[in-house]
C-alpha cells in the first residue's frame, strides 16, 4: 500500500473546501496541505451554485460573516482584474404589503447602531436620495439598505413587476459573481503555493496518533496531522467515519435556467425574490388534475414565499434563472439526485406572478432549458458549522445550505485560523458547533421568524 504523509488534509474539493486550503497555504505557507476529492474539483455541490452573494440576514453575525467573505472577494476582484465578475445590483425582495415591520426589526437587529445611517426609507413619489442600480460595477455601488414604501415609485423605478407590489426592500451590498471562477482562482493559487490535490475516494478514516485515511480500494492512504471535513453534502459520511455525527440534514432544491428569447426579463434587473406566500395560477382543469396526485396536491395550495428570478450572463448575456426553495423534505445526499419533472412548470407558473412578461412560456419553455440543482446541508437554525469537531484535530466547514459559493472566502479563512490555533473573535464560536453549549444564543436563533433561507 502507497502511504503519503501531510500536515493537513482537505477532504472535499467544492469551493469551501478549496477555499480552507487556499487560506491554509496563504496564511501558514511551510504547511503541507492535500485535498482529496472522488470527484473534480467544484464538480458537484459547487457547480450548481446560484453565484449570488448578499449580507442580509437576521442575525448580526450572519451579516458579518457575509460581510467578511464580500469583503475577500473584493480583494480578489481587485488582483485580478475582476476575473470572478463580481456585480453589484443588489437583492430586490418585493412584497404587495404595505407593512414591512417583520423585516425591518430584522434589518434594525442585523444592522445594529449603523442601521441608523444604512436602512434608508424612501416613501414619496421622487424616491428622494434613492440610487437606481443602472450599473453593475461593483464599486460604484451604495452600501446598506433602501427601503421603498410608495408603489408608484417602485413602478417607475422596476416597471416590470406586478403592479400590485406595494413596498421594496432593496439590499445594496449584493449581486452576482462566477463562483467557479473564483474557486478556480484558489485552486490555481493554492497548486502554486505548493498545495496538493488528490483523486479519490475516502474509504476509512481511523484516528490514531495520526489520521489515517484509505483512499480507494486500500490501495492507498494518507496520514495526517490534522484533518478538515469539508465534504459537502456527505460531511456526516465522514462524521461517521471519526466516530461521531454533525447536527446536520440535506434537503434537495431545484432551479431551471434558460434562454429568455423573448425578452422578458431586463438584463438590468437585480436578483429578485418575491416575498409573498401565493396560490399558483393554474387554471381549473389543471388544479384539479394537481389535486388527484397526492405527490403533486401540495402545488395547488397555497406555496410559501421567496420564488427569485434574475438574468444570466450579465448585461450582454440572454438567459435568465428561476429558483424557489419550497421543499422541506430532508432526503440522504445522492451522486445522482432526481430531480422533479414538474418542477421547471412549477417555478415558471410561480415567478410569472412577479414577473407577468414570463407567462408567454407557459407551456413551451425552450428546449435547450437546464434543469438543474442540488443539496442544502443545513443545521436546524440555518448557521454554518465551522470549527473543532469532537475529535481532536479533526474540524469542520460545511452546512452552508444556498449559500456556500457566496460565504466560501470566510469559511475558508475562519477554518484555517481554526486549525492554526490563531481564532480571536466571539463570532467564531458562534459560528462553529460549539455554540450549541451556549444556551442563550440558541434559544435566540430558535425563537427567530426568519432563518435567512433562500
Amino acid at each position: 500500500m502507497l502511504v503519503k504523509n501531510t500536515d493537513v488534509l482537505v477532504i472535499g474539493a467544492g469551493s469551501i473546501g478549496i477555499a480552507s486550503a487556499y487560506y491554509l497555504k496563504l496564511t501558514a505557507p511551510k504547511l503541507d496541505v492535500t485535498v482529496v476529492d472522488c470527484g473534480q474539483p467544484l464538480a458537484f455541490t459547487s457547480a450548481q451554485s446560484g453565484e449570488n452573494y448578499r449580507n442580509w440576514w437576521p442575525h448580526p453575525v450572519m451579516k458579518r460573516f457575509t460581510d467578511r467573505s464580500t469583503e475577500l472577494m473584493e480583494e480578489i476582484a481587485r488582483k485580478t482584474n475582476n476575473r470572478i465578475i463580481l456585480t453589484r445590483r443588489g437583492y430586490v425582495l418585493a412584497t404587495r404589503n404595505s407593512s414591512l415591520d417583520g423585516i425591518i426589526d430584522d434589518l434594525t437587529v442585523s444592522y445594529g447602531e449603523a442601521g441608523e445611517e444604512e436602512i434608508r426609507f424612501h416613501r414619496d413619489i421622487t424616491g428622494g436620495t434613492y440610487v437606481e442600480p443602472l450599473e453593475a460595477d461593483w464599486m460604484l455601488a451604495p452600501s446598506g439598505v433602501d427601503v421603498l414604501e410608495n408603489s408608484r415609485f417602485v413602478q417607475n423605478v422596476f416597471p416590470w413587476l406586478d403592479n400590485t407590489v406595494q413596498s421594496v426592500v432593496h439590499i445594496r451590498r449584493a449581486g452576482t459573481f462566477s463562483s467557479q471562477q473564483l474557486g478556480q482562482y484558489m485552486l490555481e493559487r493554492f497548486r502554486e503555493m505548493g498545495g496538493k490535490r488528490i483523486t479519490s475516494t475516502v474509504a476509512e478514516i481511523s484516528c490514531e496518533t495520526r489520521f489515517r485515511t484509505v483512499l480507494g480500494f486500500g490501495e492507498s492512504e494518507i496520514r495526517a496531522e490534522r484533518l478538515i471535513n469539508a465534504a459537502g453534502p456527505f460531511i456526516n459520511d465522514i462524521a461517521r467515519m471519526l466516530g461521531t455525527s454533525l447536527p446536520v440534514e440535506n434537503v434537495l432544491q431545484q432551479k431551471i435556467a434558460f434562454e429568455d428569447k423573448v425578452k422578458a426579463i431586463p438584463r438590468r434587473m437585480p436578483f429578485t425574490i418575491d416575498l409573498d406566500p401565493q396560490c399558483i395560477n393554474w387554471d381549473d382543469a389543471e388544479r384539479e388534475l394537481l389535486l388527484q396526485d397526492p405527490s403533486l396536491a401540495p402545488f395547488a395550495e397555497q406555496m410559501m414565499g421567496g420564488i427569485h428570478c434574475r438574468p444570466d450572463g450579465g448585461d450582454n448575456g440572454t438567459w435568465i434563472k428561476l429558483g424557489w426553495a419550497f421543499n422541506r423534505t430532508p432526503s440522504p445526499a445522492t451522486f445522482e439526485p432526481v430531480f422533479s419533472d414538474s418542477f421547471p412548470e412549477i417555478v415558471l407558473r410561480g415567478a410569472s406572478r412577479l414577473n407577468p412578461s414570463l407567462k408567454t412560456y407557459f407551456g413551451h419553455l425552450p428546449r435547450t432549458m437546464t434543469h438543474y440543482g442540488g443539496f442544502y446541508t443545513l443545521t436546524e437554525e440555518n448557521w454554518p458549522l465551522i470549527g473543532p469537531m469532537e475529535i481532536e484535530n479533526a474540524f469542520v466547514v460545511g452546512a452552508m445550505s444556498g449559500f456556500g459559493s457566496m460565504a466560501a472566502c470566510a469559511a475558508g479563512e475562519l477554518c484555517a485560523q481554526w486549525v492554526l490555533g490563531t481564532t480571536s473573535t466571539p463570532d467564531a464560536v458562534a459560528l462553529s458547533p460549539k455554540r450549541y453549549e451556549d444556551t442563550a444564543l440558541m434559544a435566540e436563533l430558535r425563537a427567530q421568524t426568519s432563518r435567512g433561507l433562500l
